[in-house]
């Protein structure tokens, strides 16, 4: 596991451990992880199990190996931070969620970014109605391929044309595909994060877009009407699809992590003739 660490001194008293999504890096994450290191915080991106390799990497890892490596670095993490924000983006906010309930995360907040507590949206893969059935299957489940396929959840043209040819490359930014075995550990993963999420206590922002092709708004609405212990504030995003991080709404979802971690964006350096 290889982590994503800021460029800068980092501060003692902040910390922000950064979770990105399956089959992704810590690209997924857009310019999110660059703002808060900006911001003065101290950026642990954690390469999840079975990613930034090959995709067949991923046949031998469980949602327990997830979870494992997001608590050990969370734990090791508060041993140098005062504060610790957990912030995650579609799997890895699942992972955020569980990790925040199962530790009764209290020493930060928590942004759960595009959260796919539902597989419901409307674009949402051939695969939907049937996965259930073939993940039980072990056959199935190892040689079934679940294809990155258009829109790659990005509503800007211009960015999908992007992703298209970086993904038609095989560059090694976000894998091309993902076994349904690692389909079937999300889904496992899925149904933890839908209980017991009263144990959270902490301040959370959920922020999902209105248009997510891969699960609807109704994700963001079951985690705001159990979150019932924690401060809570929900955005809804007009303009993006399901990776959010990077499509149109990217600035703005900066915007909100940031504010909600009470912490104010990097101004821009002077120019010569300012200072003079």
């Amino acid at each position: 596991m290889t982590d994503a660490k800021t460029d800068e001194t980092p501060s003692p008293a902040t910390g922000v451990l950064l979770i990105h999504g399956l089959g992704g890096t810590q690209y997924d994450l857009g310019a999110l992880l660059k703002a808060l290191q900006r911001a003065g915080t101290h950026v642990q991106a954690p390469t999840l199990p079975g990613h930034g390799t090959r995709p067949e990497d991923l046949l031998h890892v469980s949602a327990e190996d997830w979870l494992t490596a997001v608590h050990h670095k969370y734990q090791e993490m508060l041993q140098t931070h005062e504060t610790v924000h957990i912030v995650g983006m579609c799997m890895g906010s699942l992972l955020a969620v569980e990790l925040a309930k199962r530790v009764r995360h209290q020493r930060g907040k928590l942004a759960v970014l595009a959260a796919p507590i539902y597989i419901d949206g409307w674009s949402t893969p051939w695969y939907r109605g049937v996965r259930h059935a073939l993940s039980r299957l072990d056959y199935f489940c190892r040689r079934i391929k679940i294809m990155e396929e258009e829109p790659f959840g990005i509503k800007n043209n211009l960015l999908r044309a992007i992703v298209k040819k970086k993904l038609d490359a095989g560059e090694s930014f976000h894998y091309g595909w993902v076994p349904l075995a690692a389909v079937r550990q999300v889904d496992r993963l899925r149904a933890w994060v839908t209980r017991n999420l009263d144990h959270i206590q902490c301040p959370t922002l959920v922020v999902h877009a209105r248009e997510d092709e891969l699960t609807s708004l109704k994700s963001a609405q079951f985690l705001m009407s159990q979150l019932t212990h924690a401060p809570k504030q929900l955005e809804v995003l007009e303009n993006s699809y399901h990776m959010i991080c990077v499509d149109n709404d990217r600035n703005q979802v900066v915007k909100s992590v940031l504010d909600h971690l009470g912490l104010a964006p990097a101004r821009p350096s002077a120019s010569p003739t300012e200072k003079n």
